[in-house]
């Protein structure tokens, strides 16, 4: 390819709407074009490193037994009815309606459709294990699209569903796919962590986040500091904290004027944070029930185990009346009066062993002191892990303190267990002539945000540094003066040179100024660029300068082939 041909509308200007390092180069670099919130148009360079990562995760995915197939976009509403999930998968859901007003969505994810396709069609556990797997488009319509890639209302997703005989079976290939997920993020050049997590709306068991390592990434990992346990901050488990042993003390309602938070509490009281009962109040937005959750004065509520501790879809905060109707006074709260019948109440596991605590009266301006809540906080109180991690909590393995990064989740893989194949009656014959469920898996790599997350992970403030396996081209030839037919000749023959040894090159045959097109080879990230010079042609020399250290080598021109193949096998 001559860059002269290429379509790469490079920007010298930061683009005003970009909010992440990787969303500002994948414009500037001209790689994405925004068409609507949400929504980009991929340009020819993206479209390179695109089918790349698709490659290496076909050939992952082939090399663990699955089977490419192609499922509609466009999903019949009966199946999403059958599931359950039509009424309660929540406004992300792009649905439309026909000419003959039947309803349809644009689809989110594919778990009904291949379940209902794998319905029809096998019958037999001979047939098993199955794993069917696309690489399409998805459609979201995400509140407050964001960050480019990272979270869109359209992008491109590889979806494998795994359907299995046995729990056995399914571990059997959640494992491959693990394996495989491995693998094809270390040939992609990414540093990633697998970490346990949350399923979330597509529910099942057990489930791991691949999530690459980055600063600006939107989702905070918890990592011990000395075993391997990882896991989002969502999924952390966390043991409940032992408060110190000390007499109990009766209950006493005090006065605290103004003390209407915790840090105004502690300092009225002159007592540590740590002594106060945190009252955080939810509403259910599917049914509308009232969610009241405690925890310690200076920790957080996790909002992903509060819903799976309650059963709730979705959580929005809750109005005042709907706390006062329950016996409860916002700022000043407590389980302690609260109507049971009118409030689902949540205590975090560290609250029910506090000892002589504060918390609210549900009265303006009045406290309880010395509560200790496995005494007196009602019966009807649920007690559970529903605090967010933080640094320094113990890991739930070892004991050794947690530490928190940051990251972009690119990939996930679920063990969903019967939960689509029971509700869509999806049956196969065992061994015996009995009918059980599938028992199935599903395994996604959003292959847009693999390749934003690479720039998010590897980019400086020149642009963009490919690892070398998904650049879109490898080596990029530039002569100095593109309107130098000796420069231009000997540029060709090295072009054409490369490509015979199999590396993807890029000739810049542009008649632009050396630095305009050094600029460009830094913010598009070629890994290494090879520079044709008079110089270097009268000493039969190239020079050749590795993007991602800045190093720069000079080679025997009769010999530089052999130095180029060696630098790229190290990027």
């Amino acid at each position: 390819m001559r860059a002269s041909q290429l379509y790469a509308p490079t920007l010298r200007q930061m683009p005003a709407e970009a909010e992440t390092k990787g969303h500002k180069l994948l414009l500037r670099a001209g790689f994405i074009r925004k068409a609507a919130g949400g929504i980009y148009t991929y340009l020819p360079l993206a479209w390179r490193t695109i089918k790349k990562i698709e490659q290496i995760i076909r050939e992952e995915m082939d090399a663990a037994g699955g089977q490419e197939i192609a499922m509609p976009i466009i999903q019949p509403a009966e199946l999403w009815r059958e599931s359950g999930r039509w009424d309660v998968y929540g406004a992300e859901m792009m649905r439309l309606t026909d000419r003959h007003d039947r309803e349809f969505s644009l689809g989110p994810t594919h778990e009904e459709m291949v379940t209902a396709l794998i319905r029809d069609e096998v019958r037999s556990y001979k047939q098993l294990p199955l794993l069917l797997y696309q690489i399409q488009n998805k459609y979201r319509d995400e509140i407050r699209p964001r960050f480019g890639l990272m979270r869109g209302r359209e992008f491109i997703m590889k979806d494998l569903y795994s359907f299995d005989k046995d729990v056995d079976g399914m571990n059997t290939s959640y494992q491959k796919m693990f394996d495989a997920y491995t693998k094809i993020f270390t040939r992609c050049g990414l540093k990633f962590r697998p970490v346990e997590a949350d399923n979330g709306a597509i529910g099942g068991g057990h489930s791991h986040e691949f999530t690459v390592l980055a600063e600006s990434g939107e989702s905070n990992i918890a990592c011990c500091t000395k075993c391997s346990y990882a896991a989002s901050d969502e999924k952390a488990e966390l043991k409940p904290l032992t408060a110190a042993d000390e007499e109990l003390l009766p209950v006493d309602k005090i006065a605290t004027p103004g003390a209407h938070t915790i840090e105004l509490l502690a300092d009225y009281l002159k007592i540590p944070v740590e002594k106060t009962i945190k009252a955080v109040a939810f509403a259910d937005e599917a049914d509308g029930r009232l969610i009241l959750a405690f925890v310690r004065g200076d920790h957080e509520v996790n909002e992903t185990k509060l819903l799976n501790a309650t059963g709730a879809l979705h959580l929005v905060m809750a109005d005042d009346d709907a706390i006062k109707a329950a016996g409860g006074c916002p700022g000043f709260m407590s389980p302690i009066g609260i109507d049971g019948a009118k409030a689902v109440v949540v205590v975090d596991a560290t609250v029910a062993n506090m000892k002589n605590a504060v918390t609210g009266a549900n009265e303006v301006d009045f406290h309880y002191k010395n509560v200790t809540p496995s005494r007196d906080f009602p019966a009807f109180c649920q007690i559970a892990d529903i605090r967010l991690v933080k640094e320094g909590d113990a890991c739930p393995k070892c004991g050794a303190p947690l530490t928190l990064t940051r990251g972009i989740e690119a990939g996930q893989v679920f063990a969903l267990g019967t939960k689509y194949s029971e509700k869509l009656n999806a049956r196969f014959l065992d061994e015996t002539g009995k009918e059980k469920p599938f028992q199935m898996g599903c395994y996604g790599i959003g292959v847009g945000r693999t390749m934003q997350a690479a720039i998010e992970q590897n980019g400086d403030e020149n642009g963009i540094v490919w690892p070398r396996a998904i650049a879109p081209f490898e080596v990029a030839v530039v002569p100095i003066n593109g309107k130098d037919e000796q420069q231009l000749s000997f540029a060709q023959k090295i072009y054409d040179e490369l490509k015979t040894a199999g590396i993807d090159a890029l000739l810049d045959d542009r008649p632009e100024r050396a630095g305009v097109k050094f600029k460009d080879c830094d913010l598009i990230g070629y890994p290494l660029r090879i520079t044709v010079s008079p110089k270097g042609i009268e000493n039969g020399e190239v020079e050749v300068k590795v993007r991602k250290t800045g190093e720069i080598f000079v080679f025997a021109a009769d010999a530089y082939l052999t130095e180029v193949q060696n630098l790229l096998r190290e990027l």
